[in-house]
C-alpha cells in the first residue's frame, strides 16, 4: 500500500489542495488504479504562524503491486502538483510525501504534534529519513510537514466533508447558492450534518477565489450525499469529493492540569478562577484574566464570536470556569467554548429597614443608623447582606458557527446541550 500526502499548494489568491487531490485521484482511477477508502483532509495547528489558507493537508492510500506502478503513480502526483500549485506566490511551498509501509507510533506522534504544537521542516525530514519515506519539496518545502501529518494522523473520532467544486470559468465570481435550500437541508439533516448556516450566513460557502463552491460537513458519507442532493445552485458543479477528516473533533485540544503548562501556539482545556471583571476594548473584543495556583492568562472572546461575548461579559471575579482554546501570538487564550463550573454568588450589603418601613441612613462613622422618616436610631445595627441573582447559568457555551474553527468540536457532537 502506497501512502501519498500533499500540502501547501494554495494561496490567498486561489487553488485548493483538496481540489488538486481530486484531480489526481480521478486521473489514477482512469489509469486503472484502486484507491483505498476515502481520501483524508487533516486540519493542522490553527495557531501555526506559517499555516496555509485553509490549514489543511490531504492524503490517500493506493494499492500497488510492483515498482513500475509506484513510479507511474508518483509521476502523476508530482505532475499535477507542479501544474496546479500556486508556485508564483512567495508563501506557497508545496510538499509531497510517498510512503510504503505501516503507519507506526512515530508517524502518529508526528501528526499529533503538527496539530498541537509547532514543527519544523527539519523535523519532517528527520522522520522521513527514519521511515524511508520519499519526500519532494517545492521551494522551501514547508508542505512536507502537513503531508506527513496527513498520512499519520490517527482518527479515533472523525467526521466527513463533501466538497463540491466550481467550473474554472466561475473562479473569483460570486457563488450562486440558494440560501433557502441550505436552510431546508440543515433542518432535515441536522445534527448529522452541522455548521451549515448561521442565521443568514451561509457557512458551507467559502469566501475566497478558490475552486470550492461549497463544503458540507457531517457524520457519514451517506448523510452528506443526501444533503448535497438538496442544495440548489445557479452554476455548474464540475465535480465533488468526500473526505475523511479530523474536523470538529477537538484533536488540537490538550488537557492540562494548570495554567503554567500552557505554551504559545498550543491549544488547551484548562480550569481556573476568573480574576477580574471582563472588559471590552475598541472593536468589541472582550477580555478577562483566568487564574489558578500556578499563574494566570488573559482570555479573549473576539468580535466575530458575536453573542458569545455576552456570556463572557457576565463573568465576575470568583467564578469557576473551564476554558477551551488556543494561545495566539500575543499570549492570549482565544476562547472556543467555555464551561461555567460554578457561579459565585453576588452579595451586596444594605442599610437596615426601619420599623416604619423606610430604609435607614448612616448616622455617621461608628454611630449606627438613623431613619430619615421617623427619626428612630439604631446605634448597634449592622448592614444586611442581600444576594443578587446572577444572570449567568452554569453549563457549556460555544461560539457561533460563523466563528468556529475547523477543529473545534461542537457541543452537539459532545452530546451536550449548550446554553446558546
Amino acid at each position: 500500500m502506497l501512502h501519498v500526502g500533499i500540502d501547501d499548494t494554495d494561496s490567498p489568491n486561489g487553488m485548493c489542495t483538496t481540489y488538486i487531490l481530486c484531480l489526481i485521484i480521478e486521473k489514477l482511477k482512469v489509469c486503472g488504479y484502486t484507491i483505498s477508502g476515502y481520501p483524508r483532509l487533516i486540519r493542522l495547528n490553527p495557531f501555526a504562524p506559517n499555516k496555509t489558507r485553509g490549514n489543511g493537508a490531504v492524503s490517500f492510500k493506493i494499492e500497488v503491486r510492483e515498482i513500475e506502478e509506484a513510479n507511474k503513480i508518483k509521476e502523476i502526483v508530482l505532475s499535477f502538483v507542479s501544474r496546479f500549485s500556486e508556485l508564483q506566490n512567495e508563501d506557497t511551498n508545496p510538499g509531497v510525501v510517498f510512503y510504503e509501509g505501516q503507519v507506526n507510533d512515530d508517524l502518529r506522534k508526528f501528526a499529533l504534534d503538527a496539530i498541537r504544537r509547532i514543527l519544523t521542516i527539519e523535523d519532517a525530514r528527520r522522520l522521513a529519513d527514519k521511515l524511508g519515506a520519499e519526500i519532494y519539496e517545492y521551494k522551501n518545502g514547508r508542505g512536507v510537514i502537513g503531508a506527513l501529518a496527513a498520512i499519520g494522523c490517527p482518527l479515533p473520532d472523525k467526521t466527513y466533508e463533501l466538497i463540491a467544486y466550481r467550473s474554472p470559468e466561475n473562479y473569483g465570481k460570486k457563488r450562486k447558492i440558494d440560501k433557502d435550500s441550505v436552510k431546508k437541508m440543515d433542518e432535515e439533516t441536522y445534527p448529522w450534518t452541522f455548521d451549515n448556516i448561521d442565521d443568514d450566513y451561509i457557512a458551507i460557502e467559502p469566501h475566497t477565489p478558490c475552486p470550492i463552491l461549497y463544503g458540507i460537513r457531517g457524520e457519514s458519507p451517506e448523510i452528506l450525499l443526501k444533503a448535497h442532493q438538496m442544495i440548489k445552485v445557479g452554476e455548474k458543479i464540475e465535480r465533488y469529493c468526500i473526505f475523511e477528516t479530523n474536523q470538529h473533533t477537538d484533536q488540537h485540544i490538550q488537557k492540562i492540569d494548570n495554567i503554567s503548562q500552557m505554551k504559545q501556539f498550543g491549544c488547551y482545556v484548562v480550569s481556573g478562577e476568573v480574576k477580574d471583571k471582563p472588559r471590552v476594548i475598541e472593536g468589541g473584543h472582550v477580555f478577562f484574566t483566568l487564574k489558578d495556583d500556578s499563574g494566570e492568562i488573559e482570555c479573549a472572546a473576539y468580535e466575530p464570536t458575536k453573542n458569545f461575548r455576552k456570556i463572557i461579559k457576565k463573568l465576575r471575579p470568583g467564578d469557576k470556569v473551564e476554558v477551551f482554546g488556543g494561545v495566539g501570538v500575543h499570549g492570549t487564550l482565544n476562547i472556543e467554548k467555555i464551561r461555567i463550573e460554578k457561579v459565585k454568588p453576588l452579595i451586596i450589603y444594605e442599610n437596615p429597614i426601619c420599623s416604619c418601613g423606610k430604609r435607614m441612613k448612616s448616622a455617621g462613622q461608628g454611630k449606627g443608623f438613623k431613619c430619615p422618616n421617623c427619626g428612630k436610631r439604631l446605634r448597634n445595627g449592622e448592614k444586611i447582606p442581600r444576594k443578587i441573582p446572577r444572570q449567568l447559568k452554569e453549563g457549556y457555551y460555544e461560539v457561533p458557527t460563523c466563528a468556529r474553527r475547523h477543529l473545534s468540536k461542537q457541543l452537539i457532537r459532545m452530546g451536550i446541550k449548550g446554553k446558546l
